[in-house]
């Protein structure tokens, strides 16, 4: 097979590989019964979207892809006993992960609560202190101040700790892979329980607690009542889809959607002044979900104080959104710091071990618990591996990893967990948590690895560069980048296009900040077009770039709309580079 434009080793190492025939063929139908630009007709193409489906593609409407909630287990019983729970006054406790999607979660649950009348208390673990999941001192101390417990985010492996809420009734609505038996609890929700159809296990945890609160309505609607407006809510689920990686097709494309534009109203205290903080001036978009919001609601999880992120996005006063949006902001500050010298240490250490086994990992003595799932998505990237970075303290070792796609890390870890070789382990596809005894480190990865190389991980190369294929700066306009973006969100599970300028001259180039390159490029005859690639100088594409002596270029990238001082123009986010 020869790479797209022949590139077969790209000034980063990488393979260039183009749209396969049939979406060459599908792209080109397309174009023809729709009149819709052809960089368009690829990226649908490549994302499977059919001919006569194209309208209802680019307009998704979300009642028409919304499930019933009550196709999942338990989901009728979790809501009516929770709006049991409401109509009594009852005592009620939200136990929820440190995560995004935990903290999203929970504060759907905190707003709705509010807005009926009613103040539920939040309880977040510490990491450091508690680890992932309800514990039993937690669930005990809960269940004699509550009368009802709702696990979100966490729960379904958590059968010691639900067991110690002895006379409450607890609800688990959590989406981590479910054992063989299911804890002690009134009702688990759970679209990944093993005895669930799969169709909704994409979904994330605030997901599952939106659907909950839809069949809470509807049962309120039978009663001739109203409850909150649950499309005003829908901002929390898009945070949660793109921070927690969900992917984003079907219904969690149409969830980010309406999410995104909800968050545009800016009505919800915590995310404005989080947005104003992080310095937003244009309307949100997955990248700020992910890249801008997304860390600074998982510092207090990671560094700091466990239940900051879920108090910010529940809060309706405005001056309490705005210290808690500047602690976050802080926290995330030296969360950077502290990552930074974790990931020199552990890129070391794995190097050293060797970077073409089907598993890299990496240990370290006191580690910081907070940042070590960041390094294994760092050290996967690298090296187009599942990543596991462990912080050892003492006896045991914490641990996060993630994974690649079509390795399924989750099932692996809980697998190693049953075979007594983890203290305890679990999470999904692509992330997952583990304890570890410091004496059974090196048997345990070495489990590991051999069954995520079952599974395939370990035989690929660097990430081959997809590409949708070729566009002239002339034509990169700010109607085709608007009209591209209808496509989207793009994320995981749905990338964004990617497209190569082919032949390229560079007319201007300049290093920015540390490692950055800003240039401008033309094909000598048209218009040029401005890119940044950001990070170039931390591999060989910024030096090569920056000193071409001329030389004519392929330049890879994605498209995106740059404001600046009131004006819009196109740039490409450039990726990779291949001489002419």
């Amino acid at each position: 097979m020869t790479g797209f434009l022949n590139v077969e080793q790209s000034l980063t190492g990488r393979f260039w590989r183009g749209p396969t025939p049939e979406a060459d063929r599908l792209a080109e139908a397309m174009m023809q019964e729709t009149a819709r630009p052809r960089p368009l007709c690829q990226t649908l193409a490549r994302l499977g979207v059919p001919v006569a489906q194209v309208e209802g593609y680019l307009d998704p409407k979300l009642r028409d892809l919304m499930p019933d909630p009550r196709s999942l287990k338990d989901m009728e019983t979790a809501a009516t006993r929770f709006l049991a729970a409401v109509r009594a006054g009852e005592r009620i406790a939200v136990f929820a992960d440190y995560d995004v999607d935990g903290g999203t979660s929970a504060a759907l649950l905190i707003d709705w609560l509010w807005q009926m009348g009613l103040t539920a208390t939040l309880y977040v673990p510490d990491r450091i202190d508690e680890g992932y999941g309800p514990n039993p001192p937690a669930m005990a101390d809960l269940a004699r101040a509550h009368d009802l417990i709702i696990c979100v985010d966490c729960g379904t492996l958590s059968h010691e700790a639900l067991a110690a809420a002895k006379g409450t009734d607890v609800i688990v609505l959590d989406h981590h892979l479910g054992g063989e038996t299911l804890p002690p609890a009134l009702a688990v929700v759970n679209p990944n329980r093993q005895d669930e159809s799969g169709d909704l296990a994409h979904l994330c945890a605030a997901a599952v607690v939106f659907l909950m609160l839809v069949e809470a309505g509807r049962q309120l609607r039978e009663a001739g009542q109203r409850g909150p407006d649950l499309m005003a809510m829908l901002d929390l689920v898009a945070l949660a889809t793109v921070a927690d990686v969900a992917p984003l097709r079907g219904l969690n494309r149409a969830f980010v959607r309406a999410g995104l534009h909800v968050m545009g109203q800016r009505r919800r205290a915590g995310l404005v002044a989080l947005s104003d903080l992080a310095r937003m001036d244009t309307a949100p978009n997955a990248y700020h979900l992910g890249f801008v919001l997304g860390p600074r609601i998982n510092a207090g999880g990671r560094i700091g104080r466990a239940d900051l992120g879920a108090r910010l996005l529940s809060t309706v006063d405005p001056a309490e959104a705005q210290a808690l949006a500047e602690r976050l902001d802080r926290l995330n500050e030296e969360r950077r710091e502290v990552e930074a010298g974790v990931r020199a240490a552990a890129l070391a250490q794995a190097e050293a071990r060797g970077l073409n086994a089907p598993l890299v990992w990496a240990a370290g003595e006191g580690w910081h618990a907070g940042v070590v799932g960041i390094v294994a998505a760092r050290l996967k990237e690298a090296t187009n591996r599942p990543a596991i970075v462990i912080g050892l303290d003492g006896d045991e070792g914490k641990g996060s990893g993630r994974s690649v796609s079509g390795v399924d890390l989750g099932h692996a870890i809980q697998r190693l967990a049953s075979e007594g070789l983890l203290i305890k382990g679990g999470g999904h596809k692509m992330a997952a948590g583990l304890t570890v005894a410091r004496d059974r480190l090196e048997p345990a990865m070495a489990r590991l690895a051999e069954l995520l190389g079952k599974q395939g991980a370990g035989q690929a190369g660097p990430a081959d560069l997809n590409v949708d294929g070729l566009l002239m700066p002339g034509a990169a306009t700010t109607d085709l980048v608007t009209q591209i973006e209808a496509a989207g969100p793009f994320g995981a599970g749905a990338p964004g296009p990617r497209y190569v300028f082919p032949d390229m001259g560079v007319t201007f180039a300049k290093r920015v900040g540390e490692s950055h390159l800003k240039l401008r490029f033309g094909d000598g005859t048209g218009p040029t077009l401005d890119a940044i690639a950001f990070g170039a100088f931390d591999g060989p594409l910024g030096p090569a770039l920056d000193s071409h002596g001329g030389a004519r270029f392929h330049l890879a990238g994605r498209l995106e709309i740059n404001t600046w001082g009131g004006r819009q123009s196109v740039q490409l986010r450039l990726e990779d580079a291949a001489r002419a």
